[in-house]
């Protein structure tokens, strides 16, 4: 008997040809596919004429979906999550679903595939081999306290932040930290538009007050430099008779 598997499927940040051969053929297997937004996933299975049913499963829905989804799972049906783009569960819902499973002792199977941090990330030009992925942070409760705890993070920061308080965003990190901190901005990576703007965080907020941004945004800060003190002797030497 084949073993009960959820599939968690990567979707497109923009580019279609992003899409995986395994991706597309598990979408094509599976019974259901659960979606952020059953209309922007109805879109892509459209392009691809995968006739799979669509369930919504989303923030506001899972937390009540979860129990009769792992019914299902037992009882043998396949099915899939996808979110709206890129990887389910990195700042979108599946998390809930996931661990249950788990917990269930039921195999999830993550198929790697397309996310906006990691090419956001590399094309930074900021120390890549050790970062810290932060998200969205709170809009209001807890923001700043966040962002003072940040200020003293040495890896380099990774962020996710709508266009309207971009601005807003880098003028909060330059006022708490320090404005000429190194920063970049990416947007709309894969699509047409593609940008990446680096400079200082003041340099930044700068121009996108000038240059008001559009599409899906990541923000990459480099982390707090910590001056090295020079070394001096480590050894104390007790003076000879």
């Amino acid at each position: 008997m084949e073993e009960t598997t959820l599939y968690i499927v990567p979707t497109p940040i923009g580019n279609l040809e992003d899409i995986t051969a395994r991706a597309l053929r598990i979408l094509n297997e599976v019974d259901t596919i659960l979606a952020e937004d059953t209309r922007n996933t109805g879109k892509l299975l459209k392009h691809f004429d995968i006739k799979s049913n669509l369930q919504s499963h989303h923030a506001f829905n899972e937390h009540k979906t979860v129990e009769g989804l792992l019914k299902r799972l037992k009882s043998g049906e396949k099915i899939a999550l996808v979110s709206d783009a890129g990887t389910p569960v990195i700042s979108d819902p599946g998390y809930m679903l996931v661990r249950a499973c788990g917990e269930a002792d039921i195999r999830v199977e993550t198929l790697p595939g397309a996310t906006a941090f990691v090419p956001a990330l590399v094309n930074s030009g900021l120390p890549a081999d050790r970062f810290t992925f932060e998200g969205f942070l709170p809009h209001k409760k807890g923001r700043q306290t966040k962002i003072t705890e940040l200020g003293e993070e040495q890896r380099t920061m990774v962020f996710y932040e709508s266009p309207h308080r971009l601005v807003k965003f880098l003028e909060q990190l330059a006022a708490a930290w320090d404005k000429d901190r190194r920063a970049s901005v990416c947007r709309e990576l894969s699509k047409l538009h593609e940008e990446t703007k680096r400079g200082t965080l003041e340099e930044l907020a700068q121009y996108y007050t000038e240059v008001p941004p559009k599409g899906e945004i990541v923000v990459v800060v480099e982390g707090k430099k910590i001056e090295k003190k020079p070394k001096g002797n480590k050894y104390k030497y007790k003076d000879e008779a």
